[in-house]
């Protein structure tokens, strides 16, 4: 039996609608190129908040405007090589986005923005890099709407880390 130490992460997405369409990344992962909502890891001294607008930026180069909570997910990965179990705490936000910003070039491993229904999401289930992008889609969609301050930051937490 293999002794993984168990690890939760806390992440960030943003649910971004168009027209119908939503915004997604393409990018680099152990498994290939997969979709994900633009998402990523709260850093440490960071607001969720600060966060999803940080990721939004690194991975889509757009701004983006939080409006709303959508909602609060945990999910969990596990691999076999190399070993790990990974619990990941997602908070998704909502809200607008600007029109790309000239001269602001994608994180590394972003291959590219989409805009996408969620049919043509739903018809590549195969290549989603978490359950969760659908999941935040769909919640997204049948309208799950929390104020931005069920989202609360102590003061405590954004003090920069020790050293």
């Amino acid at each position: 039996m293999i002794q993984v130490e168990w690890a939760s992460r806390v992440t960030v997405a943003a649910i971004v609608e168009r027209d119908g369409r939503y915004l997604v990344v393409e990018e680099h992962t152990p498994d290939g190129l997969r979709l994900n909502n633009p998402a990523g890891h709260l850093d440490p001294g960071e607001s969720p908040l600060q966060a999803v607008v940080r990721e939004a930026l690194e991975e889509t180069a757009r701004r983006f405007t939080p409006t709303a909570v959508v909602g609060v997910y945990l999910s969990r990965a596990r691999r076999a090589e190399p070993p790990s179990d990974v619990t990941y705490l997602r908070l998704a936000f909502t809200g607008c986005v600007s029109e790309p910003l000239p001269g602001h070039a994608l994180d590394t491993g972003i291959v590219r923005t989409l805009w996408l229904t969620p049919d043509e999401l739903r018809a590549q289930g195969d290549r989603h890099r978490t359950p969760l992008l659908m999941r935040c889609i769909d919640d997204h969609h049948a309208g799950h709407r929390h104020p931005l301050e069920l989202i609360h930051t102590d003061a405590s937490a954004l003090a920069p880390p020790a050293r």
